[in-house]
């Protein structure tokens, strides 16, 4: 199993980290808690030991159930992360409950990896008001926590204010081939590399939207590498980043930690050739795209309720990986108020978007190809 070196903390953890987000589920929705097991256990036995879960994980399930899961492991065998709901905290009383709680639904006495979770401008002012850093400081001198670092969702100038904020001990970061000009992206890494702060990568494959792509882009990747999984190429693209300490896979399948342990386990970091072959994968994908939305959401409110924004991401999603199964659980997904198709053509988000999209012949042509899918 490829292991990478946080220097400045003295270890080691597996490049591949195992996420608690996207176990499988049972009919009623719960988690599988024999299946997820097995899936653990056979990470773990192949050498993964950077486990992470967070508080809201599974309806607050994840905790408790991998708490549960890691006490048959010598508690100094891996490095467990967990992560504070800063939305869910109006004081300072709130975090010290909720951090409790966390130790209690892990059953341990010390969390390795404590993260501020999906930090953003407004978050990150209020853990500077509350007081949180300090109080979090206190948990560490106490021997609660080991290392403290912040999972991020905002944009680079957002990402590098928090990362001069504090002496962190890692951060992480969402980043793939797709997605390296947007959030902190390929410029917040590198920012990152400078100050000597090791980054761990959440949604390396976009949340699924990289292991199946449209057949003819698969075809030039399996010409390259005839026996690798497509979402490999995604997961090596990240790897290759030599400050890229862990990468986050939120594996739900038996097939999928099978996948990914045959990736990790002989890890080899994309060649120059398979480099450009990426780079030229991604120009494709984002050349599909069918308006130039931002989501910077200038058009927002919507007068009449809808989403635009969010039906542009499904639609361009769609557009560009093909992947309609996906596409239909998303549309479906989507509160009925505020899909395309309410819109009144009143032509206010015209008037404000910085990108000059035709965005009420755009909603048409959204509800017309996404309701016949």
């Amino acid at each position: 199993m490829e292991k990478r070196a946080f220097e400045k903390l003295g270890i080691q953890t597996s490049l591949l980290g195992f996420g608690c987000m996207r176990f499988p589920l049972t009919a009623d929705q719960k988690i599988d808690e024999a299946e997820a097991e097995n899936m653990i256990d056979r990470a773990i036995a192949a050498g993964v030991n950077y486990i992470d879960t967070a508080y809201p994980y599974h309806n607050g399930d994840s905790e408790p159930f991998v708490g549960r899961v890691l006490e048959k492991y010598d508690r100094d065998s891996y490095y467990l992360a967990t992560k504070l709901p800063i939305w869910k905290l109006d004081t300072l009383e709130d975090a010290k409950k909720v951090f409790e709680e966390q130790m209690e639904r892990l059953h341990k006495d010390y969390v390795d990896f404590y993260l501020l979770h999906a930090l953003d401008r407004a978050k990150f002012e209020k853990v500077k008001a509350l007081g949180i850093v300090p109080y979090l400081e206190e948990m560490r001198a106490a021997g609660k926590i080991r290392y403290l670092g912040f999972s991020f969702h905002d944009d680079y100038e957002v990402f590098e204010e928090i990362l001069n904020y504090y002496p962190w001990d890692f951060c992480q970061i969402q980043l793939n081939y797709m997605d390296t000009e947007i959030q902190a992206g390929l410029k917040g890494y590198h920012l990152a590399e400078e100050k000597g702060i090791p980054v761990i990568v959440m949604e390396p494959v976009k949340g699924g939207m990289l292991a199946s792509l449209p057949t003819e882009i698969e075809e030039q990747l399996t010409k390259e590498r005839a026996q690798a999984s497509i979402a490999s190429w995604a997961l090596r693209f990240v790897g290759t980043l030599p400050n890229v300490k862990v990468i986050l896979s939120g594996m739900s399948t038996m097939g999928q930690v099978e996948d990914n342990l045959s990736i990790f386990e002989t890890f080899e970091p994309l060649s120059e050739k398979e480099q450009k072959l990426i780079e030229n994968t991604a120009d494709t994908l984002k050349s599909r795209v069918k308006n130039g939305c931002t989501g910077c959401a200038y058009c927002m409110p919507c007068p009449a309720g809808v989403d635009i924004p969010g039906n542009f991401r499904i639609w361009n999603d769609q557009a560009v990986y093909q992947n309609t199964e996906q596409t239909k659980k998303k549309w479906s997904g989507m509160d009925e108020k505020a899909k395309a198709d309410h819109c009144i053509r009143c032509g206010k988000c015209e008037k404000v978007c910085p990108q000059k999209i035709l965005i009420r012949e755009n909603l048409h042509q959204v509800a017309e190809e996404l309701n016949t899918l």
